[in-house]
């Protein structure tokens, strides 16, 4: 074996233990879902700039399902999960660059609905967008 098939092989052997790590790391650290009732808020801020708050109690595990319950988003299904549209009854034109931004305590959520754990007594806002 040459020296340089040698140190390939070593430098694919890092990289998948490198990522395994990664990814118990993720596996550890990830948010729970809480377990029970919780309360938390929605504020919506429509198009035309009004907003709306939705103090939400549920038993849901993931902000999706929170707001489904209260049948305040509605949209397509993709590889990633619910890809939302609407958002209480507004719906954005993805043709005019326009989208639902969520975000928690004002930051971007780093998860779609679907991935995002709530836990009791948070606040997320879903604000419509336009542009990319």
């Amino acid at each position: 074996m040459s020296k340089k098939t040698r140190n390939i092989i070593i430098a694919v052997a890092v990289l998948l233990v490198l990522v395994a790590g990664a990814l118990l790391l993720w596996q550890h650290f990830k948010p729970a879902p809480q377990i029970g009732a919780k309360s938390i808020v929605l504020a919506v801020v429509h198009k035309d700039g009004s907003s709306k708050d939705f103090r939400i109690q549920t038993d849901a595990e993931s902000l999706r399902g929170a707001l489904e319950q209260e049948s305040l988003i509605a949209g397509s299904e993709s590889e990633y999960g619910l890809f939302v549209e609407t958002v209480d009854g507004e719906t954005a034109d993805m043709g005019a660059e326009e989208w639902w931004c969520f975000t928690k305590g004002g930051e971007m959520l780093a998860t779609g609905v679907d991935d995002t754990m709530i836990a009791d007594g948070e606040h997320y806002e879903a604000s419509f967008t336009v542009g990319w």
